[in-house]
């Protein structure tokens, strides 16, 4: 087994094709072809199956996936260390989170230590950028909530109000703030279930014994503010990523302790890994603490 055989199932397994994984490696499609079928070959299995014009990972294969995802993972950590010596001029940095509002001035920061640093940023919902992390596709990721996991660290970073937002027709558009019975019977439009918005939105209208009355559904926070704004019903969203907008007025809510979280999440076994070491000191300095370790603990905890 060689190391170039792994290297192209690898990059075959991320991707489930031939040909992007050619592409990613900047080699033919024959060259990854031949070594993913010498790989087979030397042990008798089958690591890919063909659906028709796709290929799905057999059993073997997805085992196989998890342990060269740490395998490169490793080689990656130990290029970052090399690089580390030169001064970390240097290295490819990987990010997940769940929206941008939080993650800007973290990369701000990280950028302006370390300009030779190149850093990627994926965006996605909070499942999937936990994923990404777990599965080594990420370094760190920035997430709202984060359920208790003892591979994970997570610190900490910033919190704020939940805000309610009506249209400029409502008669809460006359209003400075509002009470949480005063959303009694009032037309709402959320985030899907999980939303972070929208679980403590929530729980804070169950503590206060209030229901008010959901009409729709929408994955998106700004198809929620077109939709306040044609006038379909109130939304709620985190103060920290309200755009001002002349059709909508955003409200506090005055007698309800409602509030989003960010937290900076990493795996604990790569909390030595350079890259993710030199994020942690920048986020430190972000924090206006001594250092990050003064502000770990495990995963879940809220503030």
């Amino acid at each position: 087994m060689r190391h170039t055989q792994l290297r192209s199932f690898h990059a075959v397994a991320q991707r489930l094709s031939f040909t992007a994984a050619a592409r990613a490696l900047g080699v033919s499609q024959p060259t990854i072809t031949t070594q993913v079928k010498s790989l087979e070959a030397e042990f008798g299995l089958e690591l890919f199956v063909r659906r028709g014009r796709r290929i799905e990972l057999t059993e073997t294969g997805g085992g196989l996936l998890d342990i060269t995802r740490r395998l490169f993972s490793d080689e990656k950590e130990a290029a970052d260390y090399l690089n580390e010596t030169r001064g970390l001029k240097t290295g490819h940095l990987r990010v997940g989170a769940v929206g941008p509002y939080h993650v800007t001035d973290m990369l701000a920061a990280f950028n302006a230590r370390y300009p030779g640093i190149y850093v990627s940023v994926t965006v996605a919902n909070s499942r999937d950028t936990l994923r990404d992390l777990l599965d080594y596709r990420t370094d760190v990721a920035v997430l709202a909530h984060v359920d208790p996991d003892t591979r994970l660290i997570a610190i900490p970073y910033r919190r704020h109000k939940v805000v309610v937002m009506c249209p400029v027709g409502h008669a809460f558009a006359q209003r400075r703030s509002l009470r949480a019975r005063d959303m009694e019977g009032q037309r709402l439009i959320v985030r899907e279930a999980g939303s972070t918005t929208r679980r403590a939105f929530d729980q804070a209208m169950r503590e206060a014994d209030t229901r008010p009355k959901v009409v729709m559904e929408i994955g998106s926070r700004e198809s929620i503010r077109e939709a306040v704004a044609k006038g379909i019903g109130l939304g709620v969203v985190s103060e920290a990523e309200y755009i001002p907008d002349p059709r909508i007025h955003a409200l506090p809510v005055t007698d309800a302790e409602i509030y989003t979280y960010a937290h900076v999440v990493y795996l604990k076994e790569r909390q030595n890994a350079r890259l993710v070491r030199a994020f942690l000191d920048v986020l430190s300095g972000l924090l206006g603490a001594s250092s990050p370790s003064s502000r770990r603990r495990p995963s879940g905890s809220r503030r």
